[in-house]
């Protein structure tokens, strides 16, 4: 299986080279996000694609991942902060035309949806986004992997920094979760050279039949 010599091949970098990630690439790693699984299937996150540099530079101040600025591209995940009855509408609705159905077939799973978020906080739905982000975040991971893309994963950033740099807040939104994008620098990463290191199988997974 491919897909596993590609994991096997993934760490998360430390230090990157200068080299950019070409824009074809940037745009499969986001198509595949966009297509990751969701509870409800409803998408509750947005993902920011960050390249430019003095942006970047505001949004690494402070913190100890120099890969928020030495990297080809940087994606944030902008998750909800609450989850409104219309939004939750709308994307029913989306999803009605796209499959060709009358409008209004849907209705079921609408009300389902927001009686659920309807007995939830604000925090609540927060936190909820949140989760699914991280979801996203995951297959960015498998995706850059097929794609010889170095990556690296990161909550060690200043979120309300992020928000404000990025103006999340009045979007509804907050920064959830960041990756960034590019290829190892191999001479200067002290962990390009040193072997994955992973549980043995049988004591990470436990099958029960």
């Amino acid at each position: 299986m491919e897909l596993i010599k590609n994991l096997q091949w993934r760490y998360a970098v430390k230090k990157y080279t200068d080299e950019l990630v070409s824009e074809d690439k940037i745009d499969q790693i986001i198509e595949a996000i966009n297509l990751s699984a969701s509870s409800c299937g409803i998408q509750p996150y947005r993902l920011i694609v960050v390249t430019n540099p003095e942006i970047r530079q505001k949004l690494a101040e402070g913190s100890f991942n120099t890969q928020i600025l030495n990297s080809s591209h940087l994606l944030v995940f902008a998750a909800f902060n609450n989850i409104t009855s219309e939004y939750i509408a709308d994307y029913v609705a989306m999803m009605e035309k796209k499959r060709a159905l009358e409008v209004g077939a849907l209705n079921p799973l609408k009300d389902a949806v927001t009686s659920f978020f309807f007995t939830q906080t604000p925090e609540q739905h927060a936190i909820w986004s949140a989760k699914q982000a991280c979801i996203g975040l995951g297959t960015a991971l498998i995706a850059a992997a097929e794609l010889k893309v170095d990556a690296t994963p990161m909550e060690g950033f200043d979120p309300e920094l992020f928000n404000n740099v990025l103006g999340l807040s009045e979007k509804n939104l907050h920064a959830s979760v960041i990756i960034s994008l590019g290829y190892r620098d191999t001479a200067n990463d002290y962990l390009a050279s040193m072997s994955k290191v992973r549980l043995p199988i049988d004591q990470f997974a436990t099958k029960i039949k």
